[in-house]
């Protein structure tokens, strides 16, 4: 039982805290996109593929979450060239909004239009806790597994949107797009779902210009 109240008294603070970043993005005009999923599963590589589709119209910023190393935030700035920022969360496998917050006061959020936050790696823990976003951006990546949204549930039901990435390595895995959806429909029924692949380039732009309305639409 204290268990509980104390990670209701936890998340109780963060509710609070998410309400300062709505504020401040709100006040800004930032479109703020939370981007989650396991390790591995293609948020760093489609971030660098999205960002350009986008860039020509808005002007974007992004803070990479990692428990430790830089490769992302470099990768990121390499290829696609706008300001980014590295955030060490410590061991911690999940962003809470004071976390969120000190990102985005870190970054700078003054000249731009939309933030992409590159979430821990991890399932569980970072549905959890609402950084303040404007949208839960949730990846599936094909060698996962279909079954996936059965498992952990929490992360999306939380979703906005669901990608699901590295469709060209369909044929080796047994991965049905059909039944996806319908996993993804037994926990979330509002989420869009979208089949991509960063290396083809396939779905991106129907991704990017989902993206699109919802800035223009803030």
């Amino acid at each position: 039982m204290k268990t509980v109240l104390i990670k209701e008294d936890i998340l109780s603070r963060n509710n609070e805290r998410a309400k300062e970043v709505r504020a401040l993005t709100r006040e800004k005009n930032v479109y703020y996109i939370n981007v989650m999923s396991s390790p591995g599963a293609g948020k760093t590589t489609l971030l660098t593929k999205l960002i350009p589709a986008l860039s020509k119209e808005f002007r974007i910023g992004v803070i990479e979450a990692d428990i430790d190393s830089d490769k992302d935030a470099l990768t990121v700035e390499r290829e696609t060239g706008v300001r980014t920022i590295q955030m060490h969360t410590g061991g911690a496998c999940h962003i809470t909004c004071q976390m969120s917050l000190e990102a985005l006061e870190a970054l700078g959020v003054d000249g731009l239009d939309v933030i992409f936050l590159e979430n821990i790696g991890n399932l569980v823990c970072p549905a959890e806790f609402d950084t303040g976003s404007d949208m839960n951006l949730v990846l599936l990546s094909v060698p996962e597994g279909d079954d996936k949204p059965l498992k952990y549930p929490l992360m999306f039901e939380v979703a906005s949107a669901v990608a699901v990435t590295k469709l060209d390595v369909a044929p080796i895995f047994d991965f049905d797009r059909e039944r996806a959806v319908k996993n993804i429909r037994k926990r979330n029924s509002c989420a869009d779902v979208f089949f991509t692949c960063a290396k083809s380039g396939d779905g991106v732009a129907e991704l990017a210009e989902y993206l699109r309305e919802k800035i223009k639409n803030k």
